[in-house]
């Protein structure tokens, strides 16, 4: 195994990706990948400073910590967000694609056999999972929701860098295994749609839609990844939810 290395950790999920017909999900796996290789271009990300892991419904990005945080932030305010409007617009309400996002930082080692390891990177894909993460996405008519650790928060977001407003995020902390964990969230807190999702999914923790909180207990064990895969041959899923 390689010895962990500081990278910067994106992680993109596709919601309710479980539900979709075999065609939907080969459909919504390109899209994914497309948001995801414009976003890193938009930053001044280089394919040589990332690697990524695949896992069916998400993809993880280790970006070189040379890379500045601020840029790939920026861009997942103001580009991505557009970028996903304008592909969704323009293809079936039943084919488009919302997306959960996670901004962090961390040691990650490689193993030999190209597998992530890292209690940082199981932190990170801890958030994604998350039920306050879910439950933003759901409650809001934007088709993405963006989640940084506090690492991030405290190093980039609350020094206000330009096209980066502190005011815009605010705390949630989610119980996980190993005890409470703190992250933030950007947009409005926790205000979920009066109306059911799509699918009648409820809220991981019980929470009828609708609610608003600050602070969300998840009743389950959340399970992070102890491994990717650059090549993407194997596809990870991780917590009790398997239809995401």
């Amino acid at each position: 195994m390689t010895e962990p290395v500081n990278r910067t950790l994106l992680l993109f999920d596709i919601e309710q990706f479980g539900k979709r017909d075999d065609v939907e999900q080969a459909f919504l796996r390109r899209l994914l990948y497309d948001v995801a290789d414009q976003t890193l271009a938009a930053a001044g990300v280089s394919e040589t400073a990332r690697l990524r892991a695949d896992r069916g419904d998400s993809v993880m990005e280790l970006i070189d910590a040379r890379v500045p945080v601020p840029a790939v932030l920026k861009t997942l305010l103001a580009e991505t967000p557009a970028l996903l409007h304008h592909k969704n617009r323009v293809i079936s309400h039943s084919a488009q694609m919302r997306l959960r996002i996670v901004l962090s930082t961390g040691y990650v080692a490689v193993d030999d056999l190209n597998g992530w390891v890292g209690s940082d990177l199981n932190h990170a894909c801890r958030l994604l999972d998350s039920a306050p993460l879910r439950e933003a996405l759901r409650g809001r008519k934007e088709h993405s929701v963006l989640c940084v650790s506090d690492g991030v928060y405290q190093g980039v977001v609350r020094h206000g860098p330009l096209g980066v407003r502190p005011e815009e995020f605010h705390r949630i902390t989610v119980e996980a295994k190993e005890g409470p964990t703190v992250a933030w969230l950007h947009g409005k807190a926790g205000t979920a749609s009066a109306s059911p999702s799509p699918s009648g999914e409820a809220a991981a923790d019980g929470t009828a839609q609708g609610a608003q909180y600050d602070v969300t207990n998840i009743g389950r064990d959340q399970y992070g990844v102890s491994g990717g895969h650059v090549q993407g041959g194997i596809h990870y899923r991780f917590g009790p939810e398997s239809g995401r």
